[in-house]
């Protein structure tokens, strides 16, 4: 079958992965792309991408996606791995909110309680109307994040 992506290394990145993977410089993950692509050079060993798959213990589509990479977004960023611009799940709360938590949380707990809980905290978060709805475990992370 005819590769779509043909992976042609240059002398000087062929180099820079030969350091990467004898000096283990970086994550397991970036060792194992450089791996990938030095086996995956059209100038070098050009292994097929079960080959590749096998001795690096990974699937083939993991292979594919490695060459794909390296040829739409260049050597750099395939090594280094594409960052992601935005987190996967959006804020919950702005800081505006957070600020409003901790002040509540610092003020005294209602009549007939030590000390506040989590769920009781979240409760009266949402009894105020800081937010409309709120779990305890929101709360939770929104108070770990300061202390």
């Amino acid at each position: 079958m005819q590769k779509k992506y043909i992976v042609r290394l240059s002398k000087q990145e062929r180099d820079t992965l030969l350091e990467v993977t004898k000096k283990l410089k970086g994550g397991s993950e970036k060792v194992r792309r450089a791996q990938i692509l030095l086996k995956a050079d059209a100038d070098g060993p050009a292994w097929s991408d079960n080959q590749i798959a096998e001795a690096f213990g990974c699937r083939r589509q993991t292979v594919e996606q490695i060459r794909q990479r390296f040829v739409e977004c260049g050597f750099q960023e395939t090594l280094d791995r594409k960052k992601r611009p935005n987190p996967p799940t959006a804020k919950l709360l702005d800081g505006e909110q957070e600020a409003r938590i901790i002040a509540t949380r610092l003020g005294p707990p209602p009549k007939g309680y030590a000390n506040w809980t989590l769920r009781l905290l979240a409760r009266k978060v949402v009894e105020l109307e800081i937010v409309d709805a709120v779990s305890y475990e929101t709360v939770r992370r929104t108070l770990k994040k300061t202390e």
